[in-house]
């Protein structure tokens, strides 16, 4: 459903403007704190950009993909007009793809989980409608929406790992792209809940580090945390697994203290 299809080489996507964009991307099978998530600054051209070129008709309300051993996906063309990045990128910090992440190309697209985006090994971009397609996943059970979900990790310290009584960092990232994250807290035990201290994301398309500093008692203790959106909603708590469209729930940790 375009007026002027075309094929783009990849010498030609090179001498093309290109753009970079700090985006966390997450696949929809990841479980709560699970590390099937990352951030990265992608290169390439902004998928509007080339949709314009082609000439999108009325009517086109899915942008579909395809990768060079068939595999599909598909999500609304509504989300290419709020603002948020979307792309055709070929390279990751600063370097060229790395095969197993898409080299030549791929898609990345912010706020939706990879499954309903992020074709790597990119081969077709094709317009249709909403109904008229569905993608790998979908046939098999997943949502054909895929919103990431707002969601937190503890990543210091590990879980079960053994640390001395007294001050000690407890700290992680937390995402919700294209929301953006506006607070983090965590509770130790059954006490009252901590605020934590945030670093400065790249934009509300990243994750953001946390960190709280905790006077850590003797004993064995479980260390739960949670983040609030940038339209301040709570994560949901849980639990849920990551069928059909993405975890929910509170990550907690058990920690030993001697």
């Amino acid at each position: 459903m375009v007026d002027t299809p075309y094929e783009l080489t990849y010498d030609e996507i090179l001498g093309m403007d290109l753009v970079d964009q700090a985006i966390t991307i997450s696949c929809v099978s990841n479980p709560i704190g699970g590390d099937l998530v990352g951030n990265a600054v992608w290169t390439g051209i902004p998928l509007v950009d080339l949709l314009d070129r082609a000439g999108v008709q009325p009517g086109a309300t899915q942008v579909t993909s395809t990768s060079v051993d068939d595999w599909t996906s598909g999500f609304p063309t509504e989300l290419l007009g709020d603002g948020r990045n979307a792309m055709l990128a070929i390279g990751m910090n600063g370097e060229p793809l790395p095969i197993r992440s898409g080299f030549p190309a791929r898609l990345v697209v912010a706020g939706i989980y990879g499954y309903v985006s992020a074709t790597k090994w990119i081969s077709e971009i094709r317009m249709t409608t909403w109904e008229d397609f569905n993608g790998y996943w979908i046939n098999l059970g997943w949502s054909k929406n895929g919103p990431m979900k707002t969601t937190s990790r503890v990543d210091v310290p590990k879980n079960r790992a053994q640390i001395a009584a007294g001050v000690t960092p407890v700290a992680g990232v937390a995402w919700a792209p294209t929301r953006g994250i506006s607070a983090v807290e965590i509770r130790i035990d059954n006490n009252d809940w901590i605020a934590c201290d945030l670093a400065r994301p790249g934009s509300d398309e990243t994750w953001v580090q946390w960190k709280s500093d905790w006077d850590a008692p003797e004993g064995t203790h479980q260390i739960t945390v949670r983040a609030f959106d940038g339209n301040g909603d709570i994560q949901p708590i849980g639990p849920k697994t990551v069928a059909p469209d993405g975890a929910e729930g509170w990550h907690q940790i058990i920690v030993e203290v001697t």
